[in-house]
């Protein structure tokens, strides 16, 4: 298939607002060129009515791109989901609150407005005001401003450049004079105003103020929130809603960013210069980079913001001692981690209600709500039945026949999602680990058994009653070694690390001139110690290799993945393991050279891959 011709850099003319409060920054130091001698704010990226921005020739960029060059998160929404701006707050700005998008929506305004800011300048004593420094009922809050003595109420925060606040609907804030900020905010420009100083506008009007609909619309308890702070591949995430994610990337030399199907991003340069894919960025300026699958250089000493629409989800690694989870993006980072205790004696209500909590305190140390993310998946030890929630049976915790799902979205909100736990890893290793850009992968876990998962044509294969996948339970040797399950045979009786460890201890054991007996303790890596000076150790592996290789060859006989992904402790030799194996299976495999390769390769994600497979459940 030919290459499609890679999608440029586009840089963006922004749309320029002159309002009473602005100053000449803008202008001045960051080149705008406004016809004004003011210039209050530009809209870097924009695809709103009231000021959209452009590309090169004058067209606006919301003809100039397709849906593709704006990634498939943008498609959900009714709208371009999001707004970049700059602010020269010469003055201090009203004291203002903006609406939800429930009361947006039930008022036929659109959608509501959420914003972040990013402090890109700000002059000495500079402040920003988030929120009340006092608990306020309505009426209080209406006197106030009425009388001019609302600012007094105000969370007054004094900020230096690099600050970064979020700013939900519903939260009153102003911008204080001195401050030059970086706003990316939801596509909406609606504003209700409390309290603007008594100022006129050029006609000697005053302002219009919003009283009755701020007050319908304040939450008095909102107050300052921070950046998370989790470093990423497009930088350093400080914040994001379903709406918009913002990244910190500094540049000091070169960078290469790849883009993704999911979103474009904009860089907006707040401090130095540099260069995009060979072309000139300065500080003030944005540049549009198209979804897609190029990779863009970036180089130069400078701070860029970010801005995209990732998808986000909770995922859930339930285990029979801790229940690990996190919030992730769509590209496999895990923004928020955190575990507790599963206390399993406690009862099945008992867990659910921990992992209730858990969901819930990963949301809000994530400056989230459920409204933010696609749901929570969660992978659970057992036979699951994942079409309706259920825990058909779970031996380490007790359970029969539990409808998890449901329990737990009775107490978050979260649509759940739930499927075994190692069919979950192996989801997780092929969307964002070893098996990231293929469409086909098996992975085999080496454990105290051989588990393991399939996922075909990007999907997760679960079988009927989703009961499938039990790879290690497929007999290489007929009437050979009882196994676990109740059969003879099973690679699982012959390739798991327990079988790698039981036949390293005979072989010591029949052999006391081993080198092996030297080890003070065997385990699975024992016999690749001494494989180069112990040829009973060597054999040890011979034989494993061969049983471990014949199950591979099974698998990719009638699958055909383009990777065999293994995960286990013994993993942990990489190619000491996967050369054997590949050579076996490329001599094996049928077809032999004339079909397709299947390549051999060890997992990367460790114990993240159960959240991250987890995850990866919601966000399909």
């Amino acid at each position: 298939m030919k290459k499609t011709e890679k999608t440029k850099a586009i840089k963006l003319t922004p749309a320029l607002k002159s309002y009473i409060w602005g100053g000449e920054k803008l202008i001045k130091k960051y080149g705008k060129a406004c016809e004004e001698k003011t210039c209050a704010e530009s809209w870097e990226l924009s695809f709103h009515p009231d000021g959209m921005s452009r590309v090169s020739g004058g067209r606006a960029l919301s003809e100039a791109v397709s849906p593709a060059e704006l990634g498939e998160n943008c498609a959900s929404f009714s709208c371009f989901p999001l707004l970049v701006k700059l602010i020269d707050a010469k003055q201090d700005l009203s004291v203002q609150v903006h609406p939800s998008d429930e009361y947006a929506v039930s008022h036929g305004l659109g959608y509501g407005k959420t914003e972040m800011w990013y402090v890109v300048d700000a002059e000495p004593g500079a402040a920003l005001y988030i929120g009340f420094n006092k608990k306020l009922g309505a009426e209080e809050i209406r006197k106030a401003a009425e009388n001019g003595t609302l600012q007094k109420y105000l969370n007054k925060i004094e900020v230096k450049p690099g600050d970064a606040f979020l700013i939900p609907a519903g939260t009153v804030h102003a911008i204080g004079a001195g401050c030059l900020i970086c706003e990316i905010q939801q596509n909406s420009n609606i504003t209700y105003r409390l309290y603007d100083y008594d100022r006129t506008d050029r006609n000697g009007t005053k302002r219009e103020l919003h009283l009755d609909q701020a007050l319908s619309v304040i939450d008095a308890d909102r107050g300052v929130i921070s950046p998370v702070c989790e470093n990423t591949d497009d930088g350093t995430f400080l914040f994001a809603s379903k709406y918009f994610t913002a990244y910190k990337l500094g540049i000091d030399g070169k960078k290469t960013v790849s883009s993704d199907k999911g979103s474009f991003r904009c860089l907006t340069c707040v401090e130095g210069e540099g260069d995009v894919d060979g072309e000139k960025i300065n500080t003030g300026d944005s540049y549009f980079i198209p979804a897609g699958e190029d990779a863009y250089t970036i180089s130069g000493n400078m701070t860029l913001i970010v801005s995209a629409v990732r998808k986000y989800a909770v995922g859930i690694d339930l285990g029979g001692t801790f229940i690990k989870g996190g919030v992730t993006d769509d590209l496999g980072n895990i923004i928020v981690y955190d575990k507790v205790a599963t206390e399993a004696e406690k009862g099945d209500k008992a867990v659910s209600k921990n992992i209730s909590k858990l969901c819930l305190d990963l949301l809000k140390t994530a400056h989230m709500t459920a409204a933010d993310v696609r749901g929570a998946g969660m992978g659970v030890p057992g036979m699951i039945d994942s079409e309706n929630g259920e825990v058909v049976y779970a031996n380490n915790l007790k359970w029969s026949h539990f409808r998890i799902s449901d329990a737990v979205n009775k107490q978050t909100g979260l649509k759940v999602t739930i499927s075994n736990d190692a069919n979950v890893a192996a989801l997780g290793e092929a969307k964002f680990g070893e098996g990231k850009g293929c469409k086909n992968t098996v992975m085999i876990t080496l454990g105290t058994g051989v588990g393991g998962g399939i996922v075909l044509d990007g999907k997760l294969y679960e079988g009927n009653a989703s009961a499938g996948a039990e790879l290690g339970h497929m007999v290489i040797v007929k009437d050979g070694l009882s196994c676990s399950c109740g059969r003879r045979g099973c690679l699982e009786a012959y390739a798991s690390a327990s079988a790698l460890v039981r036949d390293t201890k005979r072989a010591v054991q029949q052999h006391p001139d081993s080198k092996m007996s030297e080890a003070q303790e065997i385990d699975g890596t024992t016999a690749f110690r001494y494989r180069d000076s112990d040829p009973y150790a060597k054999d040890v592996l011979d034989k494993y290799f061969g049983y471990l290789a014949c199950g591979i060859i099974n698998f990719a006989n009638v699958f055909r993945p383009e990777k065999v992904i293994l995960g286990g402790g013994i993993c942990a030799e990489k190619e000491g393991l996967t050369a054997p194996l590949q050579k076996i299976v490329d001599e094996e495999i049928y077809g032999g050279s004339m079909g397709p390769a299947v390549k051999i390769t060890t997992a990367k994600l460790g114990n993240k891959a159960g959240i991250l497979g987890a995850a990866a459940l919601a966000l399909d």
